[in-house]
Parts: C-alpha cells; structure tokens; sequence
C-alpha cells in the first residue's frame, strides 16, 4: 500500500459535534489533533513507541485501514455517585503498518465530554517485548493555566497542587488539569491494569508541548510486554468550564463492563475509626501504654457507631508489625496480617462487633514491602473472612515498594491488581492508601470502592509542613477527583489538639467539614474525629444523615481554587444534599435549587457558618435552621473563610 498523503486527516466528531477528533498518517508519522466548538485545544502530536531492542515505532507508517463506528447505551453501576450512565461515542479504529511489516492499531472514542484513544502492539502474546519510552504527544494549543502536581517525589501523590502557565511545568501527574478562554480540560488514563502509569514531561524548556512519561522500573525499563498488549486509554476531558469538567464520565466509560457481576457484598458505608487519634497524638499505631487499638477501645467504638446508624469501624495497629522505629520510613517493617497485637483480641471484638451490628473495617499495612504481603495475602484474606470482614483498607507507606520500584509502576500496578482478583474472589472490598492512582477500574472491578493518592485529612492532623492550605479542598474536585473516589475523611468537630501537635490546624470551620461529605465523594465515608467529640453536637445529625450511594450527582458552580456547589440526589429515597466549601476567602453566593422535583416541597435543614466564624479564630461555629423549599427557591448561602455549607432537602410531599 502506497504511504498515506500528508494532512489526509480522518475526523471523529463527538455525538454533540462540538468536539473534533483528527488522526493522519503524515509524512509516515502517526499524528492527532483535536479542537473544542471550532477552536483548536490540542495541534498535531505524535504518537508511537520506542523499544529496549526492536526497531522504533515511530515513522515511516502506512495506513492500512480506518474504520468508524458509534456506540449508544445506558450502564448501571452497583454503587456510585450516579446510578445510570450514558456511555455514547464515535469512534475510529485504525490500523499502521511499519516499515517492516509491523501493525500498531490505533482506537480513539470520542465522547460530548472528551475523547480517548489506545494502542495494540504488535505480535503475538508469545514475542515478548520492552518499551523504552511511549512517545505520545500532547501540544496544547494555548499557553493555558495549568493546576499540578510533581512526579518523581518520595512523597508520590500527597502534595499541594501548583497552579502555574502551562510552560513553567517539568514533569508531572495526571489528571493534569488546564483552563483557557471558554474551555476546561483535564489529561489523564483510563484502564491502567498491565502497563505503567503515565506521567507527563515537557518535551523542552518553555513551550507547551508535553509527552507521556511512563513511570520506570528500577532498571529503567518501562513497560514489560507481550504481543497484543492495549495500553490503557489516553484520556483528554474536555468542558465549557471547570465545573462543567467535574461532571465527566469519560474515565469510567473507557474502562469495561463488571466483571464481577453481583456485588452486594460491596456495601457503601460510613465508618468510624482508631485511626484521628495516632494522627493527632493521641494514641499510637505500636504497643504500648498509649496503644490506640486496644480490645477496649474497639468495643467502645462500636457502641458508638451502633448507636447513631454507623455501619462500620475501621481498627488500625490490631496487628503485629508495628513496633519497628519509625516504621513508616525506614520500609523494613514486617507487618503480620494473621497474628493480633497482644492486647487485642480479634475474636472477642468480631463477636461483639456481630452482636451490635457493625461492620468491622480490616487494615492491612504493608510498608511497601510488596512481595512479602503478596505471600501473607491468601492467609490473610482467609482470617478477615472467618471473622465477616468484607472491606479492607490497605496501606502502601513508603517511599518505594520492595525499596526499589516506584509506586506507580509496573510492577505497582500488576501487584495491586493481584491484590483486587484476589479479594474479589473472597468477596472482599478494598480501599487503597499511598496507591496506584485511580484510573476508573471501579466499574471493572466494583470491589475497588475508593483510594486516598491526595494530602487527605491526616495532614492537618499531623504533618511536619502543619497540614494542608485552606483552598485545598477547592482545588480536589476538579484535579484529583476526576480520577475516581477520594477517601479523604471529613468530619473533624474538635479544632482544639494542638497540646500534642501545636502547629497543626485543620484550615476550614465545622461547616466545611460537613460540606465535604457532599463535595468529596466516596461510597466509603469516614467520620474521621474521635466519637467523644460528636456527643452533644447537633452538627452530628448531618453526618448521621447523608449517605454515600447516590442516584444522581451534579457540580452546580465552582471555581478552581477559589469554591465549590455540589448537590447529589440519594439512591435510595427522594432526598437531596448539597456541600458549599469555600477557600480563605469569605464570600456570599446563591444557589437556585433548580435541580430539585418540579412541584414538589421540600425540609431544607441547613448546617451554615456560624457568626463571626472563621477558620482560623471561630472554626466550631455553626448556625442550624430549616425552612421549605421548591424547585424555584433560591438560596443565598454565607460563607466564612474557610468555611462551607451543608444542606438536607428531605421532600416532604
């Protein structure tokens, strides 16, 4: 077949049209380019592979075939922030031939609220090969504002997001998130199962043209593969504005259909745990007199949780392994997931936890020793099963797994997906910390029900840097949430720890803190503060009330950085929430609740900042009213710096 002319481009309009899709084969080089309601957004960027010891794929093509299709349908997801998603694209499928008679396919989707496309390798699952560098191309067309975070630190994921020009960055993680005149865009991955994570690097100082960075093996080897390999989806959002970007479903559709069929066991839930106290000093994760998972403690947590409707409560440091200085730095701590810590007995708190009706939450802490928990992780799946645990939460500390690889890696993402077959097969959830980073397998693999990869909550409790800043929260909905769920754990009422940690600070009023349990979404939910300082607080009943499996989910205003409106409809009755956060900044804003039944009357109890809160003088006060409401009311909602607003419109007719 003759090579392909130049600028023989073949588009792929989103189903609305405002989106355009172009692929060529250029001067023998597979290119794309997109533009976004006639303006360009991404100009021609290359796309190809290079390889340890075979001949680069990356000129010198021939387009073979090109075939376009379309696809409409509407999927359920077990659980989820929306019950129902419309899953509607165009899409091409093309197929290169190298010089040397190599096929590299190429598969774009392309939806209303971005486009993805992959790679198939060439060969035959026998042909073994290794990628030395993914040479994807993204050229922006516009120096954009850019909000990141760095690759390549011991931290991994838990830093605050820069916001710079889109030439001041280096190498970074996605979602990468950009803002231009009229357009809001996000880069990230769909379906990273066998494949490295992708960073991304600008390919030289100063300009605005970035390519993909696929983290290493420890021997510089990026991806180990096979013949037939796809590659996970390269991911672009596209919306009218932030907002709007927030709302995507784009990763969860590029990822296949549940493989796991029912999944009840995979249960939504709020939870409680001896987790806030080790953060703030309090107690401690090793043994000791200060030790925070005690027998005792344990059942005192599960009487509270009993008694106010919480499902679950999580027990961190039941375990052997923790005694070791420093454990969380040094990665040689060997963490035993069948034996209990001596003034801990699993039995006796399974049993009463089984009485009372709590779930118990397992905790498996690695410290990044990967291969020695893969060996302990058929036996301890098996305890957690003989005593009914049916959601754990993992733990990756450490700086790399097995003091060698990066934690989003090859060898992470392989590892940790043994990790998901094997307790789905126990019927078992799980909820990562210090994780790969989400990439829509959830709706693949619906025991993935939530992961931290952000500065969570723990960080005001007790990082050395003092916490997090007070716009943090305004920043994640629209860079680290447009991943997948966050286990942030919102909830703290008490602002006053400071004699064990006094230059920390939780940067937001009780309010906000409510607000988060709407804005920042996960089906598992954890009421983070100690139970005692929820006794007596009527600010509680919020907590108690919303839930964490929702029927529609919708980013009504938002600004990055600056605030956030969420509002999210129950799965299971006609009620509705709302969460309003705001940065350092006060400011009044107004809410039509428009999204509310036409017709219909509705109980607003609304949880506002107090007067004169304020984050950093009056965090704890909180003003608590209700009024009716329609669909036609509109709310002015006052917000303190800092602060937040939290809202329950429970339809009374």
């Amino acid at each position: 077949m003759a090579p392909a002319a130049a600028q023989e481009w073949h588009d792929v309009p989103s189903p609305d049209g405002r989106l355009k899709v172009e692929f060529a084969v250029d001067q023998g080089e597979a290119v794309y380019r997109a533009s976004f309601r006639g303006k360009p957004i991404i100009d021609r960027s290359m796309m190809g592979f290079r390889f340890k010891d075979a001949t680069p794929l990356e000129g010198g093509f021939t387009l073979q075939a090109a075939n376009r299709s379309e696809r409409d349908t509407v999927w359920e997801q077990p659980w989820g922030e929306q019950r129902l998603i419309r899953e509607q694209s165009n899409d091409l499928a093309v197929t290169l031939a190298a010089a040397d008679g190599r096929q590299l396919k190429i598969e774009f989707r392309v939806f209303d609220d971005g486009f993805g496309f992959r790679y198939i390798l060439p060969g035959t699952p026998d042909k073994r090969f290794v990628i030395s560098d993914e040479l994807t191309q993204f050229a922006f067309a516009q120096n954009y504002r850019a909000w990141w975070i760095p690759a390549y630190r011991e931290k991994f994921s838990e830093y605050e997001y820069a916001r710079s020009a889109l030439s001041a960055v280096s190498v970074v993680q996605t979602p990468f998130t950009l803002e231009g005149e009229g357009v809001a865009l996000a880069i990230h991955e769909a379906a990273l199962v066998d494949y490295a994570s992708m960073n991304l690097r600008m390919i030289a100082d100063n300009t605005r043209t970035l390519q993909a960075d696929l983290s290493p093996w420890s021997n510089g080897d990026r991806v180990r593969g096979r013949g037939g390999l796809k590659t996970p989806w390269r991911a672009v959002l596209v919306a009218d504005d932030a907002a709007q970007l927030a709302n995507s479903t784009l990763i969860l559709n590029l990822n296949e259909p549940n493989r796991l069929g029912e999944v009840s066991w995979a249960k939504p839930m709020k939870y409680i745990g001896i987790f806030w106290g080790m953060h703030i000093g309090r107690f401690t994760w090793e043994p000791g007199p200060d030790h925070g998972a005690t027998t005792t403690r344990a059942k005192e947590y599960i009487d509270f949780a009993a008694a106010n409707g919480i499902e679950g409560v999580l027990i961190e440091g039941w375990n052997k392994g923790w005694d070791a200085p420093q454990w969380w730095l040094n990665g040689h701590s060997r963490f035993i997931q069948t034996e209990t810590a001596d003034d801990f007995d699993m039995d006796a708190v399974a049993a009463y936890a089984r009485e009372r009706g709590v779930t118990i939450v397992g905790h498996h802490e690695t410290g990044a020793q990967v291969r020695d928990y893969l060996t302990q992780l058929d036996p301890a799946l098996a305890f957690y099963n003989r005593y009914g645990v049916s959601a754990i939460k993992l733990g990756y500390v450490g700086t790399r797994l097995d003091m060698t690889e990066w934690p989003d890696g090859q060898y992470a993402v392989e590892s940790f997906q043994q990790v998901v077959e094997a307790a789905a097969s126990r019927r078992i959830a799980i909820f990562p910390h210090e994780p790969v980073k989400d990439t829509g397998l959830r709706r693949t693999w619906p025991n993935v029900m939530s992961r931290e990869g952000a500065r969570g909550q723990e960080y005001n409790g007790g990082s050395p840097d003092t916490g997090n800043s007070p716009d943090h929260v305004a920043i994640l909905p629209f860079t680290r949430m447009l991943s997948g769920p966050l286990d942030y754990t919102p909830g703290v009422f008490d602002f006053d720890y400071h004699s064990k940690r006094p230059f920390n600070r939780v940067p937001s009023t009780l309010a906000q803190q409510l607000a988060l349990f709407v804005v920042l979404y996960s089906p598992v939910q954890m009421a983070v503060d100690l139970p005692e300082n929820y006794v007596g607080n009527p600010a509680f009943a919020f907590i108690c009330a919303v839930p964490t499996d929702w029927d529609r989910s919708v980013t009504l205003q938002g600004a990055i950085g600056e605030y956030v409106v969420t509002a999210r409809k129950d799965r299971h009755s006609d009620d509705w929430f709302v969460g309003a956060l705001t940065n350092e900044k006060e400011r009044n804003l107004t809410l039509p609740l428009t999204f509310l039944e036409p017709g219909r009357r509705y109980e607003a109890l609304i949880y506002a900042d107090g007067e004169g809160a304020d984050w950093k003088s009056a965090p704890e006060r909180i003003a608590i009213s209700k009024r009716i409401v329609t669909s036609t009311t509109v709310l002015d909602l006052a917000l303190a710096s800092g602060g937040g607003q939290a809202i329950q419109l429970r339809a009374v007719r």
